[in-house]
């Protein structure tokens, strides 16, 4: 059976070929993905009631791209199209997943980590998961969990299986939970209780952090009520406040552990989800209560990640992309005073709307690309999707750098490097209602129900998307309609 990669090649009409530069040579690839980072949350990108200097310093030595995209305004849906290069509405299941939830990635097909494994890369993801594990039925959280990461190409894994308001509280290492005591087994559901812990709607006073949504109401873990319930595993449960140096330990010891063969890492960081407990290090340091703390917290992420590439003198041989998976959320669940204590501060930068939503704060988020010597610095105002990064990369490793004819990944490697503007010419963004957006040239579609009236957006007189303006540009509102259901239509060649 052909592997992944020959299989992605043959899609893209390479023949597979040597890379340009002996093995050793080839640059090492790390993805920082952030959680609910918004445009205006990071000061190169604007923000003044915080500084972000380490990830300031990625945008002064690489690429800052001002029109990149994920392709969803929530997680699981972009982190999906991250890896497979698929738009997420062309799988039903795509949606947040719960903690619980089968694989949604396809283990048959060509993923990201999957292309880089099979081109002689060691490939490893650590942090947030929550695109599924196992096979649909009942996971057995005390045995080996599969499929998981390493059917869909990552060598070595530590994650959270969903995210830190689920349940079950805990990280996985290579499809094991880690720290299990056998004799305490972990039950978890999503549907009744489990166990006789307090939960935070029978038991408020135990809270350290209150709740704002009922499904967040959940069994009490760590002082903080989950969504889902949750028995056992007293010895495997994460404490959030040392979250972001237990995943950097991680990942410092990866990099470490990859002198001598390329590696690409996809840290995939909590911050600044909720709910929002930094480590005692940022807690109180910004003048944004826990939001802003878990923004200073995932800055310092950032260094300690570039610390370690310079110690292992792997800096100027590593591509870093920095980017986060959707806009920004203020109450997300818990009551952390983030939306009092945002002040002046624009989480979404010029956009309207943030996670959940339609607008471009949901989907436009800060995109940096660094390689020192290679990649030209700068700004760039190309439009890219997160979805790109497949076809990008398979070009990269395949020593061609040819337009992909992925349906929704397109090449843009040399856009990514600064010397050019890659092929995308347009995208589809999607909401947590599931409405399609269509982005073409300065133009902005929003699909609505029979019977709403259609959203219209001039984005270069626009940027805000205020003024509908689709009644006065009925030609253009034509053609856009048909370019969202000619894509819509497309044969999708995975």
């Amino acid at each position: 059976m052909m592997n992944n990669y020959k299989f992605l090649l043959m899609f893209l009409g390479f023949v597979p070929v040597v890379f340009p530069v002996n093995a050793q040579d080839r640059p090492n690839i790390i993805l920082i993905y952030a959680d609910d980072l918004g445009y205006g949350d990071v000061s190169c990108y604007g923000a003044k009631a915080i500084q972000t200097p380490n990830i300031d310093k990625l945008a002064k030595t690489g690429r800052r791209f001002t029109n990149a995209h994920s392709t969803a305004s929530t997680c699981t849906p972009s982190r999906f199209s991250l890896l497979t290069g698929i738009y997420p509405w062309r799988k039903s299941g795509t949606g947040i997943a719960t903690g619980d939830a089968a694989l949604l990635i396809p283990v048959s097909g060509p993923t990201l980590p999957g292309v880089l494994k099979n081109a002689g890369y060691n490939t490893a993801v650590v942090g947030k998961w929550h695109l599924g594990l196992g096979d649909g039925t009942a996971i057995q959280w005390n045995a080996e969990v599969k499929p998981g990461p390493r059917e869909t190409g990552f060598n070595y894994s530590f994650i959270l299986p969903a995210t830190g308001d689920r349940v079950p509280c805990v990280y996985m290492e290579n499809g094991r939970v880690v720290n299990l005591d056998p004799t305490d087994p972990i039950a978890v559901s999503y549907h009744s209780k489990v166990g006789d812990e307090p939960t935070g709607y029978e038991h408020p006073e135990l809270l350290k952090l209150k709740y704002t949504k009922v499904d967040h109401d959940k069994t009490i873990i760590n002082g903080v009520s989950r969504i889902g319930y949750m028995a056992g595993g007293k010895t495997a449960r994460w404490k959030d406040e040392d979250m972001a140096k237990t995943l950097v330990t991680k990942a410092d010891s990866f990099i470490r552990g990859n002198r001598s063969k390329p590696f690409f890492l996809f840290f995939s960081a909590h911050d600044i989800h909720v709910p929002r407990l930094p480590h005692r290090q940022f807690a109180g340091r910004s003048s944004m209560g826990p939001r802003g703390d878990a923004i200073l917290q995932l800055d310092w992420t950032v260094g300690e990640i570039v610390k370690t590439l310079k110690r292992e003198k792997q800096l100027e041989n590593t591509m870093i992309i920095f980017s986060s998976d959707n806009g920004p959320v203020l109450d997300d669940g818990y009551d952390d005073g983030a939306d009092i204590l945002a002040g002046n501060h624009s989480p979404s930068g010029p956009f309207r709307g943030g996670k959940f939503g339609e607008y471009q704060g949901g989907t436009r988020i800060p995109f940096i690309v660094s390689w020192p010597g290679k990649v030209k610095p700068g700004e760039s105002d190309v439009l890219i999707s997160q979805s790109d990064l497949l076809a990008s990369f398979a070009g990269a490793v395949s020593g061609r750098n040819k337009q992909s004819e992925l349906a929704d990944s397109f090449n843009m490697w040399d856009a990514l490097m600064g010397n050019g503007h890659g092929s995308r010419t347009s995208l589809v963004t999607q909401s947590y209602g599931n409405t399609l957006s269509l982005i073409y040239q300065n133009w902005k579609y929003i699909e609505r129900p029979a019977g709403t009236p259609p959203e219209l957006y001039n984005l270069s007189e626009d940027i805000a998307e205020k003024r509908n303006v689709f009644a006065q540009n009925p030609a253009v509102l034509q053609q856009l309609k048909a370019l969202l259901q000619e894509i819509k239509n497309a044969n999708h060649k995975h």
